[in-house]
C-alpha cells in the first residue's frame, strides 16, 4: 500500500532554494552511503545470477527505483548517471563482458569512495576489468572535477581575479579535456537520480545525455514521475527533494524532455501500476523510459518504402511521418533505416518494401520528406518494368489515407 503523507513547507526564503536542493541531496546520500537508508528506494527486483558476486555492503546501499540494467546487450559502452554504490555498474560489467565498458558518473565523494573499494575485488571475480568510476555532475558530463579539485588545491581562491581563472580552467578542461567525449557512448542509463538535478538544469542534463551517445544510441532511464503538478510545499522542502519525490517529473513532461533533446522512438518500458508515496493527493510512481538518438540528418530518395502492420489505423513517428495501415508508404532513406533497423522500437510493427534494385547512395536525389505519401508499387518494381493487366480493373490501385 502506498505511503501518504502531507508534506509541509520548510522553506520560507526562495534564495535558499537552490543551496538547500543540492546541499540536501548530497548529505543524504553521503549518509547513505555510511548507513542504509531503505526510504531512498522503491522496490526493486533485479537478477540474482547479476547479484552472487556483489558485496552486500553495495546491494544494501545502493538505491534506486527501477532496473535499466536489464536492457543493455554485450560489449556495449555504458555511462550510468548517479551511479551511488555502484550496483548497477557491476551488474552491467557481468553482462557487458570483457569486450564492454561502463562508467559510473557520481558527485558524492563518499558514494565514490565505496563504489571504488570493491573494483578490483569485483574485477578478479568476473575475470576482466571493464568499470570506471568518475566525479562529475551529470548535467556536466565534460568537466571532470577531480582534475577541478587538483587544479584547486594547487591554486587556492582567495580573490575574484583568482575565481575567474578557476572558471577559465574548468572551460579549458571542458574543451581540451573532456570527460565524456561527443558521440561515444551506446548506452546511457540512470536509476533514480535525474530527479535530484534542479529544475533549470534539467534541459541541459537531457542534452548532455543526447551529446555523449552514439548515433543510434539510446537512453534507458528509471526515475521518479508524478500524475499531477507538484506543490509549492513539495518543491520547497528539502526532505522530499532529497527523497527523489520533489523533483519528480510530470509523467507526460518526463518523455516531452527526451523529445525535446532530439530524441525518437520514446517508449515507457515499464511503469508502475501502484504509487511508491501519495504525499498532498499527488501520486508518486516509478517508471523506466528508453529512447533513441539519430533521427537527424539529411534526407535521401532510395524508393524504398514501409508497410505498418496495424492495429492503429494510422501512426505518426517522431519526425512528423504519417504511416498508415496496411499502405506502402514513402519514406527516405534515412527514416527507411530508422524504421526497420532490428534493433529499432518499430520493427515489429513494421514490413520493409525494398526496391527490386537497390539505388546507390550516390545516385539518390533528395527526397522531400512529407507527412503522408503512398509509393506506388511501379516506383519499387523499377522503370523497366512492364505491368501486366489481367482483368482490366484497377482494383489493386493504392487508396487514400484519411
Amino acid at each position: 500500500m502506498a505511503e501518504i503523507i502531507t508534506s509541509q513547507q520548510s522553506i520560507d526564503s526562495p534564495e535558499n532554494f537552490n543551496y538547500d536542493i543540492e546541499n540536501a541531496v548530497l548529505e543524504r546520500y553521503q549518509e547513505g552511503a555510511r548507513q542504509q537508508q531503505p526510504s531512498l528506494c522503491c522496490p526493486t527486483e533485479y537478477d540474482d545470477t547479476y547479484l552472487k558476486i556483489l558485496p552486500q555492503e553495495i546491494i544494501e546501499k545502493d538505491y534506486g527505483c527501477g532496473d535499466p540494467t536489464r536492457y543493455v546487450n554485450p560489449g556495449e559502452t555504458v555511462v550510468d548517471l548517479g551511479s551511488g554504490a555502484g550496483k548497477n555498474c557491476y551488474i552491467l560489467a557481468q553482462k557487458l563482458g570483457a569486450s564492454g565498458k561502463v562508467i559510473g558518473v557520481d558527485f558524492n565523494d563518499v558514494m565514490l569512495d565505496l563504489s571504488r573499494k570493491y573494483q578490483q575485488e569485483i574485477a578478479q571475480r568476473v575475470g576482466y576489468y571493464n568499470t570506471q568510476f568518475v566525479k562529475a555532475k551529470i548535467q556536466d558530463l565534460k568537466l571532470n572535477i577531480e582534475s577541478a579539485e587538483a587544479w584547486l588545491k594547487a591554486n587556492p581562491i582567495a580573490t575574484m581575479e583568482q575565481l575567474s581563472a578557476f572558471d577559465t580552467e574548468c572551460d579549458r578542461l571542458r574543451k581540451e579535456e573532456p570527460l565524456i567525449t561527443d558521440e561515444t557512448v551506446d548506452v546511457v542509463i540512470s536509476n533514480c537520480v535525474l530527479n535530484l538535478v534542479h529544475p533549470q538544469d534539467k534541459q541541459q542534463l537531457f542534452q548532455e545525455i543526447y551529446r555523449v551517445l552514439k548515433r543510434g544510441g539510446r537512453a534507458v532511464i528509471s526515475d521518479i514521475v508524478c500524475d499531477e503538478d507538484s506543490t509549492p510545499e513539495i518543491l520547497n522542502n528539502p526532505e522530499l527533494w532529497s527523497g527523489c519525490i520533489a523533483g519528480a517529473f510530470r509523467e507526460n513532461n518526463f518523455l516531452k524532455m527526451f523529445e525535446d533533446a532530439g530524441f525518437y522512438g520514446i517508449e515507457i518500458l515499464k511503469r508502475d501500476e501502484k504509487p511508491w508515496q501519495i504525499i498532498d493527493g499527488i501520486e508518486f510512481r516509478a517508471m523506466t523510459v528508453r529512447a533513441f538518438k539519430g533521427k537527424e540528418g539529411p534526407c535521401w530518395e532510395r524508393k524504398q518504402s514501409v508497410i505498418y502492420k496495424g492495429p492503429w489505423k494510422k501512426v505518426e513517428d517522431d519526425d512528423g511521418h504519417i504511416i498508415c495501415r496496411g499502405e506502402r508508404m514513402a519514406v527516405c532513406d534515412k527514416t527507411y533505416n530508422i524504421l526497420t533497423n532490428a534493433n529499432s522500437p518499430y520493427a515489429k510493427e513494421i514490413i520493409p518494401v525494398p526496391p527490386y534494385q537497390e539505388i546507390p547512395l550516390e545516385e539518390a536525389t533528395v527526397f522531400n520528406c512529407k507527412s503522408k505519401a503512398i509509393r506506388d508499387p511501379k516506383e519499387t518494381k523499377g522503370k523497366g518494368y512492364r505491368v501486366t493487366n489481367l482483368n482490366g480493373d484497377d482494383c489493386c490501385s493504392p487508396g487514400e489515407c484519411c
